[in-house]
């Protein structure tokens, strides 16, 4: 299973008259209620790789990226991140880029960028997880990923 990962309004809230706590690798404080309902999701299926899609995620190596999530909390055991340029391309394109690429992988996406409405429906119905910006990856969203979870694993 992997889990293509948003950071800034899923596991950092983004709210825009607020600023957030940086750590001191140099990189946001994850939402403890986010980084709890990120376990559980990890924790739901065997071998879960985490694939950065976060327009941050060429600013840090994936040994870098490890370090980060397991400072704060993530018991994460793989991370990778998506290759592409997010100031090139769109969050839908890079995310549909790498599902074309990987027709056999069996994932979700975890984002908070409504520009993924406009995936098709089938598309959306079957991997995306949307939160809202302001709140990030709570305990809604997390259900959600856990029934498409559930849903995709039991198909294979």
């Amino acid at each position: 299973m992997k889990v293509l990962l948003d950071i800034e309004g899923v596991m950092i809230p983004a709210k825009s008259w607020q600023t957030y706590e940086i750590g001191l690798d140099g990189f946001g404080l994850f939402n403890k209620m986010a980084v709890d309902n990120l376990n559980k999701i990890i924790t739901s299926c065997t071998d879960l790789e985490i694939i950065l899609t976060t327009s941050h995620k060429q600013r840090f190596t994936s040994d870098e990226w490890m370090s980060i999530f397991q400072s704060r909390g993530v018991i994460a055991s793989k991370i990778s991140k998506l290759n592409t340029d997010s100031l090139e391309m769109t969050r839908k394109d890079e995310v549909y880029s790498w599902y074309l690429k990987n027709p056999n992988e069996t994932f979700i996406v975890i984002d908070d960028d409504k520009g993924l409405n406009s995936l098709d429906s089938d598309f959306k119905q079957e991997h995306l997880i949307l939160t809202n910006s302001t709140v990030g990856l709570n305990s809604l969203a997390t259900d959600e990923a856990l029934l498409k979870i559930s849903q995709l694993l039991n198909r294979v």
